[in-house]
């Protein structure tokens, strides 16, 4: 009687931390208020840094809304780094929920570069010197080529997409949905010193 007893409780608790969550989480924002939200840049926190106009502000403002801790994170580790001292490597800012990754090499001409997607992190992509190229595309209008790795938290496709240059200063969001072609050379294979901050995507 009393294991049955225990088990109603704990199935209890359970719904009831699901309900609460569910009526506490934050409403959907209209696009007007997406926009007054991105335009404010108050979630840059002082860092003066240019989100890029490839960024998919809806899913932005979702993202931010539920894990605004990650954000500020990251916003403050970049803010507060010497980035053009960083050396190459990961480094530490929230466990396995917010990190870094400083990798410095040359650029790379577009054959040898691929779409690639991810599901469990959201990259944040910044060049600290140098510059390259970088493809933006929707993964539902590529080709897979390499269906998603878990181990890799890594999906490769094919396709066509549009290409912007990347420069210090100015930083890339790559979302789930966002498939990205970085490292491309924009005149020889020069070097390209770049941040990647990996932080947690959620559902």
């Amino acid at each position: 009687m009393k294991k049955i007893i225990f088990a109603f409780i704990i199935t209890f608790v359970s719904l009831m931390n699901t309900y609460v969550t569910a009526q506490t989480a934050s409403p959907a924002l209209t696009k007007k208020q997406v926009n007054e939200w991105y335009q404010k840049k108050e979630w840059l926190s002082g860092l003066q840094w240019q989100p890029h106009e490839s960024i998919n502000k809806a899913v932005f403002a979702r993202q931010y809304q539920i894990n605004k801790t990650y954000w500020h994170k990251a916003f403050a580790f970049l803010k507060d780094s010497d980035l053009q001292a960083m050396p190459v490597g990961r480094h530490a800012i929230d466990g396995d929920n917010v990190y870094a990754m400083i990798t410095e090499n040359p650029t790379k001409d577009p054959d040898s570069t691929k779409w690639e997607s991810h599901r469990n992190y959201i990259d944040l992509q910044s060049v600290i010197k140098g510059e390259e190229k970088i493809g933006v595309a929707d993964i539902t209008k590529l080709t897979i080529t390499m269906p998603y790795d878990a181990s890799k938290d890594l999906a490769n496709y094919s396709g066509n997409g549009k290409f912007y240059t990347a420069l210090p200063g100015t930083f890339f969001l790559f979302f789930p949905g966002d498939a990205h072609r970085p490292n491309i050379t924009t005149n020889e294979n020069k070097p390209d010193k770049k941040i990647v901050i990996k932080i947690r995507y959620a559902e």
